[in-house]
């Protein structure tokens, strides 16, 4: 995918940094994103579930949960934190999102002590009305087995609530329609950020050789990344394939295979629709995927890697990836890897919040509380912010093709969208309904110097770089 910089291994000082700050470039949409046209989906295991529920396949997330009305469904995991552990305790038959309306901070994410008045607390909602539970018929019987199992709850109210794999499950007040997932992602949580909600689907249709082990069965197989499904093998390392391959035939021979090694498989692996078996010799087996033989690259020296796709003709491999964003973007070299990026070439900034009630209710979409935002911006000044953190401006009648992309009318002085009409209302782009932003620090394309800005690295409450590719960390990977 970098193609003008190839595969750099350590940056060797201050001088390099520059250098390479300099060489910041403009790159195809097209190495991460795939188009409207393309038919490519994750494919899922057909698993038993209980009358009334669907799969719906997503575009970022590929195949999810959702109810009778095509609304996601969303477990808690229980998280450990700075001060404490919050969330849903698996096979604990015990929900901890409840009525109750927090008022006050909790003291579990911060060194801010608990006990302090939450901004705009008239306001608030209760858990339960952010993230209503998925409750199941009164005669309800678990359905499924092991990390598949369907089972049931009793809520303070004595409503039965669905829960699965060992999860109480919930739907998100965010999500409108069937396929929206705007209360949470599969990216993992990392740092010091809140405790998240997680969309829940399928098992991926993966052969054991790309799957997770049974005391991890999600860690591995496709990888949820910023712009698709990342295909891994067990270990966790890309898989890559090769353009001067034909279909179903490896020409990778000799030379080739010093630096690319067959995934192969096993003696008694069958194919299994896209998932496709080609014979190198008598009794050896490789894997292929929609045709192509699949392999890794032996310089990888660490897990989900895009290093390989530097070499030309290879290219790391996705079950899906989320369709290209609008025209207004570009993609740009930096020197920890590559960012997404405005029209002018300047990084485009994600805002994250997280409160620190007991709830640990989300503060980073225009329709939740704006004070967050507001106070690490610009120190609660509107102007200040706007001069900081500017939004990334879209006409009024920009299009997307990718519904993870929308236009949104927002009123700058408060962070929430302008009634219809409004005066002085900014049309701005949002990506999964959070508008996106510049930074005022950035002086050419390729800067991020506002990447991590804010509290804890910018995952509780500030900004960091919608990282497409981050070859010295996991930015890509995580939140």
């Amino acid at each position: 995918m970098r193609r003008l910089r190839g595969s750099v291994g350590v940056l060797a000082g201050a001088t390099m940094c520059a250098s390479l700050a300099l060489a910041a470039q403009e790159q195809p949409i097209a190495d991460y994103w795939q188009s409207a046209s393309s038919t490519d989906k994750e494919n899922y295991v057909r698993v038993p579930m209980p009358p009334g529920i669907q799969v719906v396949n997503t575009e970022l997330d590929g195949p999810v949960f959702a109810d009778a009305n095509g609304k996601t469904l969303y477990i808690w995991p229980l998280t450990k934190l700075r001060n404490g552990d919050i969330g849903d305790r698996k096979d604990s038959g015990i929900s901890s999102c409840t009525d109750e309306v927090q008022k006050v901070t909790s003291g579990l994410m911060s060194p801010y002590p608990g006990g302090l008045v939450l901004p705009n607390v008239e306001a608030r909602k209760s858990c339960t009305q952010v993230w209503p539970p998925l409750i199941a018929p009164a005669d309800a019987k678990p359905v499924g087995s092991g990390h598949n199992e369907w089972t049931t709850i009793k809520r303070a109210d004595g409503k039965l609530q669905w829960s699965y794999g060992g999860y109480p499950l919930y739907t998100s007040d965010l999500d409108k329609k069937p396929g929206d997932v705007l209360g949470g992602t599969k990216i993992q949580r990392s740092g010091d950020g809140p405790a998240v909600r997680v969309p829940v689907g399928p098992p991926a249709n993966v052969p054991p050789e790309f799957a997770g082990t049974d005391a991890d069965p999600n860690r591995y197989g496709p990888l949820q990344t910023a712009t698709g499904r990342l295909l891994t093998d067990h270990k966790g390392f890309s898989v890559y394939t090769w353009d001067g391959d034909e279909p179903n035939k490896s020409k990778c021979m000799r030379e080739c295979l010093k630096d690319w090694a067959p995934v192969f498989a096993a003696v008694t692996a069958v194919p299994n629709g896209e998932w496709g078996i080609i014979e190198r010799s008598p009794g050896i087996k490789q894997w292929t995927f929609r045709k192509k033989p699949l392999y890794t690259y032996v310089l990888d020296r660490s897990t989900r890697s895009l290093v390989g796709s530097d070499v030309p003709g290879w290219h790391n491999v996705y079950t899906q990836r989320a369709i290209a964003p609008p025209k207004d973007f570009t993609v740009q070299d930096s020197i920890a890897g590559q960012v997404l990026a405005d029209a002018k070439g300047m990084t485009v900034y994600i805002y994250n919040c997280g409160d620190d009630a007991r709830d640990q209710l989300a503060c980073d979409h225009p329709d939740t509380e704006q004070a967050y935002r507001l106070a690490i911006c610009g120190n609660s000044d509107p102007k200040l912010c706007q001069e900081s953190f500017p939004y990334v401006p879209a006409a009024a009648n920009a299009k997307s093709d990718s519904r993870l992309w929308s236009v949104m009318s927002i009123d700058p002085n408060t962070g929430r969208r302008a009634t219809q009409g409004q005066a002085g209302a900014s049309s701005v782009w949002a990506y999964r309904e959070r508008p996106v932003y510049t930074c005022s620090l950035d002086r050419q394309p390729g800067d991020a110097n506002c990447d991590s800005f804010g509290e804890f690295n910018g995952r509780r409450n500030g900004y960091r770089a919608f990282w497409l590719r981050d070859d010295f960390g996991n930015s890509a990977y995580s939140f």
